[in-house]
């Protein structure tokens, strides 16, 4: 790895004003692994930067302002090698995680926003996933926020009062506090004992109760634990870590329990929706039976749930996202017909887990849009992700980041406007390993006044 300063480096040490927009060539910043190409035309500038291949891989941009300001933060890159990832991190702390979709074209992606201070502020892109092109960045002063336009009507047909309470009470925080959550009940007495406060939400999952699982020697006490943390005055959600109905491979490297992932089996959600009368399809609809069991007796215990069925599906890594974004949904759709129109469940909020435009199934099926971000060390407002989702439904939809690594620095949200409802620590070492997140920082984000806990939310179906 070497380290160079190209010239023409004055060009990225305009200082930036109120209501200027700026473009700062990355072959004029500072580069660390990275070369500067001209192959590919249409670059602007004297040439664009390339390499990416290395973790240590970055161009650090210099920004001096004149004042502290938010400011929208653009991408111009090609992908000619597939989707890929970037990070930008702005002063050595905190970023986004940004998503480059695959591409010959130079294309321009918002890259969410940065807080630049008065004086001198450096905006890194760090390699992440690697092998993409950058030509430049685009700086323009944030507009306000507007207020926001979210609906709190339930998508589910008949929802009862459960669930309109759940969505009214959220939409009444929305933009206003974040709630606090964490996946996993004994990651959440960890919580609980270690910092002192716990969370307003607990993750579940129902992972262990469909019988590719169950045959095989799973259980679960999920749900019996959702009841006693809803009789607590908490809110859940529940994730489903689907396991193939049927071709799990099972063996020494794709073992059953793994028969979520794509690369465990053999079945094929895209075949299995051709039509009504196939074998596959009938496995399908006999799990989602399974789980409305589960559901109605959460109904039935005045249990409301933050339902995120088909979670991750534009990443293809689990077998209902690995044939792309139509039977995604297609299989997304069934679930929801069949627990709200044939079971006649009425207690869910319906919660999507995908940014992609293309993936999204529609305002009609989905109540709260969401996304999961894992960056270690990483406590920044993940505003790129949150503006995406903004846009996916012009801000129709409460958007929470279910599923997190670092918890977010309440202060930077509330900086960011990055709104976030909620968010859901992962289990295990993400929350008690001391890497991911400090006991001191969670402390610190437990007893702020922005985030709320389950002692502060009690009473909330009246609120």
């Amino acid at each position: 790895m070497f380290i160079s300063r190209v010239a023409g480096l004055a060009s990225s040490l305009v200082s930036l004003v109120a209501a200027q927009t700026t473009t700062l060539q990355a072959e004029s910043a500072t580069l660390s692994g990275v070369t500067v190409a001209t192959a590919i035309a249409g670059y602007t500038g004297t040439g664009y930067v390339e390499g990416f291949d290395e973790g240590t891989d970055k161009i650090t941009f210099t920004v001096p302002a004149t004042s502290s300001q938010l400011y929208d933060l653009k991408l111009v890159y090609n992908g000619p090698y597939g989707d890929k990832f970037t990070y930008v991190v702005l002063n050595g702390a905190g970023g986004s995680q940004v998503s480059l979709p695959a591409t010959t074209a130079w294309t321009t992606v918002a890259a969410g926003q940065v807080l630049l201070n008065a004086g001198s502020n450096t905006i890194e892109i760090q390699n992440n996933w690697g092998w993409y092109l950058v030509d430049s960045i685009i700086l323009s002063p944030s507009p306000t926020r507007k207020p926001h336009k979210i609906t709190t009507q339930p998508v589910s047909p008949n929802a009862n009062a459960d669930a309109r309470a759940l969505l009214k009470y959220l939409g009444s925080v929305y933009g206003k506090n974040i709630l606090s959550g964490q996946q996993d009940q004994e990651s959440l007495d960890w919580v609980t004992a270690n910092v002192g406060k716990t969370p307003a939400i607990l993750g579940l999952d129902f992972m262990d109760y469909t019988e590719s699982r169950t045959s095989r020697g799973a259980s679960s006490t999920d749900v019996d634990k959702a009841i006693a943390f809803s009789k607590k005055g908490g809110i859940v959600t529940f994730v489903w870590h689907w396991g193939a109905p049927v071709g799990l491979y099972d063996n020494a490297t794709q073992p059953w329990y793994s028969g979520f992932y794509t690369a465990a089996t053999d079945f094929n959600v895209e075949t299995a929706l051709v039509d009504t009368k196939n074998a596959n399809y009938t496995l399908l609809v006999k799990d989602i039976d399974t789980i409305a069991v589960q559901l109605k007796k959460l109904q039935d215990n005045g249990v409301p749930v933050l339902f995120r069925p088909l979670h991750e599906a534009e990443g293809a890594w689990f077998w209902w996202g690995a044939k792309g974004p139509g039977p995604a949904k297609k299989l997304y759709k069934l679930v929801f017909d069949r627990l709200t129109r044939v079971h006649g469940l009425k207690n869910l909020v319906w919660v999507w887990n995908s940014v992609a435009t293309d993936w999204y199934p529609g305002n009609s099926y989905v109540d709260v849009v969401s996304a999961d971000t894992y960056a270690q060390g990483d406590h920044g407002p993940i505003s790129a992700t949150y503006n995406n989702l903004l846009t996916l439904t012009g801000d129709t939809k409460i958007i929470a980041a279910a599923e997190i690594g670092s918890v977010m620095d309440p202060a930077q949200l509330k900086a960011y406007q990055a709104d976030w409802a909620w968010f859901v620590v992962w289990t295990g070492e993400y929350i008690s390993g001391g890497v991911w997140n400090s006991l001191e920082l969670l402390k610190s984000v437990y007893n702020d006044a922005y985030v709320l806990t389950l002692d502060e939310i009690q009473g909330w179906r009246g609120k």
